[in-house]
């Protein structure tokens, strides 16, 4: 095998291991991670249309992430409100309990990334960093985390 291709292997290993620890994690608090990406997003960035929440998700391709968006609005996590002066303009943002996850998803990300650093300890993360900012800069995907972390 050449090392591009172990690579692009090693990459999807790393994602698809990365989702399904995130979702063990998340699964007693009956969401999964790509709805606590979004609530992450909305705290983080919020509030903020569709079409803007859709530029700055990973989890999902195009910038209209309304099934999502319908099913933590059922799950009273994420509320929309419609502006007085503009029916068509609709804002999204974190209900009280939407707020409350937060909490719960940051601690449970963050025994994620603790586990990260301890594989990552003793490597250049500048240079992986480089190099993958590099790989997916001009994908959708790496677009939207580029406008998350503001480069």
């Amino acid at each position: 095998m050449r090392p591009a291709e172990e690579l692009r292997y090693l990459i999807l290993a790393a994602q698809r291991e990365g989702n399904r620890l995130l979702g063990q994690a998340l699964r007693p608090l009956g969401i999964t991670p790509s709805q606590a990406e979004v609530i992450r997003v909305l705290q983080q960035h919020g509030p903020l249309t569709l079409n803007g929440l859709g530029e700055l998700l990973v989890c999902e391709s195009g910038n209209s992430p309304s099934r999502l968006v319908d099913r933590l609005v059922t799950l009273g996590l994420v509320r929309r409100d419609v502006a007085a002066n503009d029916r068509r303009h609709i804002d999204l943002s974190l209900t009280e309990e939407g707020s409350a996850r937060v909490r719960q998803i940051t601690e449970i990300e963050e025994r994620l990334y603790e586990s990260i650093d301890a594989a990552a300890e003793g490597r250049e993360l500048g240079e992986i960093l480089a190099f993958l900012r590099a790989f997916v800069g001009g994908l959708p995907a790496g677009q939207a985390v580029a406008r998350r972390t503001h480069r």
